[in-house]
């Protein structure tokens, strides 16, 4: 996983909590938000998605 793509899945978590926080989204959408989220960051600080897997996808750039 590249660093672009940590930074990026790191912002959408901190603005689904903020959401999630603010009640600006409630009920299943907001449960829904908060465990992305939390995949997300999970994901992030791993470093490693197992679905970039699955589908063959790599966000890190190739080494010269």
């Amino acid at each position: 996983m590249g660093t672009l793509d940590r930074i990026i899945r790191i912002v959408v978590a901190v603005v689904f909590t903020i959401l999630f926080i603010t009640q600006t989204v409630t009920g299943a959408a907001g449960i829904a938000m908060i465990l992305a989220g939390g995949i997300f960051m999970a994901t992030s600080f791993l470093g490693f998605c197992p679905l970039y897997t699955l589908f063959g996808i790599n966000s890190c750039r190739k080494a010269s």
